[in-house]
């Protein structure tokens, strides 16, 4: 049975960093495209950066582009996502996400459909 677990959430300031970590186990996750995904309260789950093990190749949505940076180790079946520059707008649950099928990274952000699903860890950025 496949399981993702996400760590690394917590309070920061505004303009903080956060180190989010999700850990796979049940299988190997080389060729899985795998992304996060958040959720603010009274809003949609929206993708925020992704990536395709198999190749590495990624794809960030606009609000994360040039502030956050998503990674894998394969060695660890890990993959992370740095967040820096935190704004009280990225205050939301965020969400580790794999799928068997999807092709590209870009098309694993689209839409928050992954086969398997972590449980989420809290982000909040305030003063």
């Amino acid at each position: 049975q496949v399981q993702l677990v996400e760590s690394g959430g917590g309070l920061v300031q505004p303009g903080g960093s956060l180190r989010l970590s999700c850990a796979v186990s049940g299988r190997t996750f080389s060729s899985y495209a795998m992304g996060w995904f958040r959720q603010a309260p009274g809003k949609e789950r929206e993708g925020v950066a992704c990536i395709k093990s198999s190749d590495g190749s990624t794809w960030y949505t606009d609000s994360s582009k040039g502030r956050f940076t998503i990674s894998k180790d394969n060695d660890k079946n890990t993959m992370y996502l740095q967040m820096n520059s935190l704004e009280p707008e990225d205050t939301a649950v965020y969400f580790c996400a794999a799928d068997d099928y999807i092709l590209t990274a870009q098309a694993m952000c689209a839409f928050p459909v992954g086969d398997y699903w972590g449980q989420g860890t809290q982000v909040t950025v305030s003063s």
